[in-house]
C-alpha cells in the first residue's frame, strides 16, 4: 500500500511544486509589462482640452520635464508651440503625451500673453516679441538637456512665430526639424474680410484698436500686416538646414486660402491632408486632435519614409 502512495504523493507535491514556479514566473513577467503599461500617458481628447484650457493652461502631460535626456534614437527634444487663442494645456493633449510616450524630450511654451489673455489666451502680443520669448526658451531647453538642435512643431501662429524665429533671428541653425500645423506665415485674407477692410481703408483703425485691446498678434496675421510682409522681404524660401513639414486642411476657414500654407525651399514637404485621407473633415483648430496630423508629424520628426500613408482614422474636429 505505501510503495504505490509514495510515488503518486511525490508526483503531487512536485506538480505543486512546478505551478506555483510557473505562477512566480507568469507574475514576475506580466509585472513590468503592467507597469510599463501604466507608465503611458493617456492621449486626451476634446473634452480635456476644454478643462485644460481652464484649468491647466500652463502644463500638458508629456511636456516640459525638465530632468529629461535625449536618447540616442531621439537626439532633439521636441519644441510645441499652439495656435491663436490656445494654450499649451489644450492644443497638445494628445501630440504631448504621444511625442513623450515614443521616447522624446517634449517641451512646450506658451507665448503672446497680454493682460488681455487672462492667463489662457496665447498669441495676443506681437508676434516679434513671442519669437524672442522662443528664442529664450530654445536656448534654456538647449542648456538642460545639452542638445545642439531642437525640433519644432508649431500650430498656426506658432508656426508663424517659429519662422520670424528662424528666418530672422537666426533660429534655422537650431533646429534640425520643423512641422506646421496649418502655419500662419504667409498670412490670412480670413476668407476675404482683409481684402474688405483694406477697400475700406478700415485696416490702420482695427490695427490701432488691436493695440488698445491688447491683441496686436491677432492682425499681424493678416497676409497685407507689415509683420508678414517683413518675414519674406528677403525672399518667399525658408532658411536651410532644417527639414520642413507642413500638413494643411482643405476645410481650413482660418488661414486662407489654405494653399498658401506651403512653404518653398529645399528640404520642404506640403501635405493636402484630404489627399491622404478624402474623408478627414479636420478644419484649422482641429489638427490638433487629428491623428493622421499626429502620424504625419511622428514620421516626419524620425525621418520616416517619403511615401509614408497615415492610417485613416481618429479624425480631428471638422471646426473652422
Amino acid at each position: 500500500m505505501s510503495g504505490t502512495t509514495w510515488p503518486v504523493r511525490r508526483l503531487r507535491t512536485s506538480l505543486a511544486a512546478a505551478a506555483v514556479s510557473a505562477a512566480v514566473v507568469v507574475t514576475c513577467a506580466a509585472a513590468p509589462a503592467q507597469a510599463a503599461q501604466q507608465d503611458k500617458l493617456r492621449e486626451g481628447g476634446v473634452a480635456q482640452a476644454l478643462w485644460n484650457f481652464a484649468v491647466s493652461p500652463e502644463a500638458v502631460p508629456g511636456a516640459n520635464d525638465w530632468s529629461c535626456r535625449p536618447s540616442a534614437e531621439h537626439p532633439n527634444p521636441v519644441v510645441m508651440l499652439p495656435g491663436t487663442f490656445f494654450n499649451i494645456g489644450a492644443d497638445f493633449v494628445k501630440a504631448a503625451p504621444r511625442l513623450k510616450n515614443n521616447g522624446y524630450c517634449v517641451f512646450a511654451m506658451n507665448y503672446g500673453f497680454t493682460s488681455a489673455s487672462f492667463g489662457r489666451v496665447g498669441g495676443l502680443g506681437h508676434n516679434r516679441d513671442s519669437a524672442a520669448q522662443l528664442d529664450a526658451f530654445v536656448a534654456r531647453v538647449q542648456q538642460a538637456t545639452g542638445a545642439a538642435k531642437v525640433d519644432i512643431v508649431g500650430h498656426s501662429l506658432g508656426s508663424s512665430v517659429s519662422m520670424w524665429w528662424m528666418k530672422k533671428m537666426d533660429g534655422a541653425d537650431k533646429v534640425a526639424h520643423y512641422v506646421g500645423w496649418a502655419p500662419s506665415s504667409h498670412g490670412t485674407d480670413l476668407n476675404g474680410i482683409v481684402r474688405l477692410a483694406d477697400s475700406l481703408n478700415a485696416m490702420g483703425f482695427v490695427t490701432g484698436l488691436s493695440e488698445v485691446a491688447q491683441f496686436p498678434g491677432v492682425l499681424e496675421q493678416a497676409d497685407t500686416s507689415d509683420y508678414t510682409r517683413e518675414l519674406w522681404a528677403d525672399g518667399d524660401t525658408v532658411p536651410e538646414g532644417p527639414e520642413y513639414t507642413v500638413v494643411m486642411t482643405e476645410h481650413d476657414k482660418v488661414i486662407t486660402p489654405y494653399a498658401t500654407q506651403a512653404l518653398k525651399g529645399d528640404d520642404v514637404t506640403n501635405i493636402v491632408l484630404q489627399d491622404m485621407c478624402p474623408d478627414d473633415k479636420a478644419g484649422h483648430m482641429g489638427l490638433f486632435n487629428d491623428d493622421p496630423t499626429l502620424q504625419l508629424t511622428m514620421n516626419a520628426l524620425a525621418d520616416g519614409p517619403d511615401d509614408f500613408k497615415p492610417v485613416c482614422e481618429g479624425y480631428g474636429m471638422p471646426l473652422l
